[in-house]
């Protein structure tokens, strides 16, 4: 059985900005998307939900014939969040462009041998998996698990911005690179305002 994976994930800073989406929170969302699924956020509460395509196509279908019996109580919030405009897509694994990310981290290396075997696991056919393998074989993993994150963070606060949500650097944000080590305290980011 599947279930759809909702959870509140906002903070209400008590500040007039209850809704503060955690800059954590959409990256964590972010780095779990699948090809199969995008990930929404309620813009005035802070809440991301996850939904797999067969599930919208169920919700959007509404034939009850061909409704699994575990979606039909799930139907409704599927429906809420796919026709509210509270809700706002996040950017899908397409939108992220994994590829182009293992691209710059090969490009970031320095040791030349290194940055060679890595940019030749980048072509063809299976280019994921000889990439992942080099990174694994070579012990380079926290490096590059580092790397995705900053990306994944600089995407969603990219995204953040343009969508007009409010976030938090929050300091478990900061091993996402959203901000220096030494800083503990909650900031609120309102959304950048553009000139």
């Amino acid at each position: 059985m599947r279930y759809t994976f909702c959870a509140l994930r906002g903070i209400d800073m008590g500040v007039g900005m209850a809704g503060a989406v955690s800059l954590r929170a959409v990256v964590e969302e972010l780095d779990a998307l699948t090809d199969e699924s995008t990930a929404y956020l309620n813009r005035a509460t802070g809440e991301l939900c996850s939904l797999r395509d067969d599930e919208v196509s169920a919700a959007e279908d509404g034939d009850p014939d061909v409704i699994p019996d575990w979606l039909e109580g799930g139907l409704h919030r599927i429906r809420e969040i796919l026709e509210s405009e509270e809700w706002l897509a996040l950017p899908t694994r397409f939108d992220i462009h994994e590829w182009a990310i293992m691209d710059r981290f090969a490009r970031s290396v320095e040791d030349t041998d290194l940055q060679d075997e890595l940019a030749d696991s980048l072509r063809g056919r299976g280019a994921f998996r000889f990439f992942k393998d080099v990174v694994h074989r070579r012990g380079i993993q926290q490096a590059w698990y580092r790397y995705r994150v900053e990306a994944l963070a600089r995407i969603a606060i990219e995204w953040l911005d343009e969508s007009g949500v409010a976030y938090v650097r929050d300091d478990e944000a900061s091993a996402y690179g959203a901000q220096p080590a030494h800083q503990a305290e909650l900031e609120l980011c309102p959304p950048n305002k553009m000139a």
